[in-house]
């Protein structure tokens, strides 16, 4: 069949995709946090020390909340341009990003790896902008929407860094009881 779908048909498929892909990214999210016992209620968390430039613990329940929506909006946005030039590449980049944006939170609030969830991090940082590139080819509106993401990764990087120099024993603690290199001595 060569018949085009119209508008509305365009916007029913979306919708259809958005009502399982926004739920799925914020289920995911969720349960990254919720796996790693991120949070208030992580004993080990609460006693590290906190660099100057981290928010209210609050705030990044609200801003992940945000941004998962987003990072749903777009990447429907891009899965529903059916014959896009660029498209099977987008998402599946996508996906990369978004495994290593889920195994943060186990390696920073579980595994107590701050050196490794740095690392972690700086590849994130650099698949969310291959993703944004990618997004900006198949739909421009959907690399707009992955870059407050993108902002916050950044953000979350330069905040994992100090977390990091601020506790330079927690790392070498951890590394010695699992029985591998602290991230400094690598």
């Amino acid at each position: 069949m060569s018949e085009i779908a119209s508008p509305g048909q365009l916007r029913a498929a979306f919708l259809r995709w958005a009502l399982f892909v926004v739920p799925a990214i914020l289920f995911l999210g969720f349960f990254s946090g919720l796996f790693a016992g991120s949070g208030a209620g992580n004993g080990w968390f609460v006693g590290l020390n906190k660099p100057s430039l981290y928010p209210p613990p609050q705030v990044f329940g609200i801003v992940w909340t945000i941004l998962y929506l987003m990072m749903g909006i777009a990447l429907t946005m891009v899965i529903t341009a059916r014959g896009a030039s660029g498209r099977g590449a987008a998402i599946a980049v996508f996906g990369v990003q978004l495994l290593l944006n889920l195994a943060w939170s186990p390696l920073f609030f579980a595994a107590h790896q701050i050196g490794a969830a740095l690392v972690l991090l700086v590849v994130l940082d650099l698949a969310i902008a291959a993703t944004v590139v990618l997004f900006r080819k198949v739909r421009p509106l959907a690399a707009w929407l992955l870059l407050p993401y993108l902002a916050w990764a950044l953000f979350a990087t330069v905040l994992n860094w100090q977390f990091l120099e601020a506790n330079p024993a927690i790392e070498a603690e951890t590394a010695a009881a699992l029985n591998i290199p602290a991230a400094r001595s690598i």
